[in-house]
């Protein structure tokens, strides 16, 4: 039997391009146990919108990590201010957009609830956008699998505990990844192929790459689906 896996840190409101992978997967595997990355490398607790001024940070609230602390251990900022500064800018920047009234209500929903962990937030988060878009996929967190190895073995030792057949990457991942390893455990790699869609958004040029916050509010929830199927 074929089972195609996704691998990924469980990113707060991610871009377009990680959802589509999942509707060619058929588990999420939520990478939760490796490091967080602090500082402007790190991702996991933000992404991008646009405002009038550009692409813009919109942060999840945590506690400055010790270094090397791993993703699940992430907590969340005691002061909630950010859940408030969060829903100010997306009013600010995206009121009137077409998904507004539809979307804002959900997001907002999300965003006022608390966890003690960042981890737990963001799949909270993940969870919610993927019931937004109607799609449907398990997610397991890679703690949870007590895995030892690191990069590429890390990789294929989460697929083996999870019986995975195929593995499929984001490009990103070709600088470092090795697929004559996968190959060799009986793995196949498969590189998604996607291509960013141009759709409507406020203030000048099309940005893409930006959170999944930006195609919601600006597509709908129907047209936001639209976008999704046609890259998939």
């Amino acid at each position: 039997m074929m089972l195609t896996v996704v691998i990924h840190q469980p990113d707060f409101a991610p871009y377009l391009g990680f959802f589509q992978r999942f509707l060619n997967a058929d588990l999420y595997v939520a990478l939760d146990h490796v490091s967080f990355v602090y500082g402007s490398r790190g991702w996991t607790h933000r992404d991008k919108i646009k405002t009038a001024q550009g692409a813009k940070w919109i942060n999840v609230g945590i506690q400055k990590p010790d270094y090397g602390a791993p993703i699940n251990a992430v907590r969340m900022a005691e002061d909630r201010a950010w859940v408030d500064r969060n829903l100010s800018l997306l009013r600010e920047n995206y009121r009137g957009c077409a998904g507004w009234s539809e979307v804002f209500p959900r997001i907002e929903q999300l965003m006022h609830v608390r966890f003690d962990l960042m981890s737990d937030f963001n799949l909270h988060f993940l969870n919610g956008i993927l019931e937004i878009l109607h799609v449907d996929i398990p997610t397991v967190r890679s703690s949870t699998l007590q895995p030892k190895g690191n990069k590429n073995e890390l990789l294929i030792e989460l697929l083996q505990k999870v019986e995975a057949t195929c593995y499929l990457s984001g490009l990103g991942a070709r600088d470092y990844m090795q697929p004559e390893l996968f190959e060799a455990a009986g793995i196949r790699v498969i590189w998604q192929n996607f291509v960013h869609p141009v759709y409507p958004q406020p203030f000048g040029e099309f940005i893409p790459y930006l959170s999944i916050l930006d195609t919601l509010l600006n597509c709908g929830i129907a047209g936001t689906r639209d976008l999704l199927w046609s890259c998939k």
